[in-house]
This record gives structure tokens, sequence and C-alpha cells, in this order.
């Protein structure tokens, strides 16, 4: 999706709201039938986040 509105990008350092851990998002992918973008880190490979779910890191 060229001109797409998602929060993060792949490759970036984003921290979990829950647990405040750092995690590196590894796959973006926007579902269309929720209206969000969700994804995929590199440290937890078969879960998947919601936007609402991270925050961008500070120590980017």
């Amino acid at each position: 999706m060229k001109n797409s509105n998602n929060l993060f990008n792949d490759g970036e350092v984003v921290r979990v709201q829950k647990t405040g851990e750092l995690v590196t998002i590894s796959k973006s992918q926007y579902v269309k039938h929720m209206k969000k973008y969700s994804y995929k880190v590199i440290e937890h490979p078969s879960t998947f986040y919601f936007e609402e779910e991270l925050q961008k890191s500070q120590e980017n």
C-alpha cells in the first residue's frame, strides 16, 4: 500500500504498552474489516498487535 496511514514501519523499535517491552516490527498489514493495522514483531512471531497496543519508543 503506497499511501499507508500506519503508525509504525518495518524494522522500527516500539514499546508494547501493556508490558513495556521493546519489540521490533517485522510486518504490518491492514485488516480491512476492522479498518486498522496489525503488526507482527520479531520477538514474538506468533503474536500480532494492533496500533493501540503499541507506542513509539522514546529511545528512537
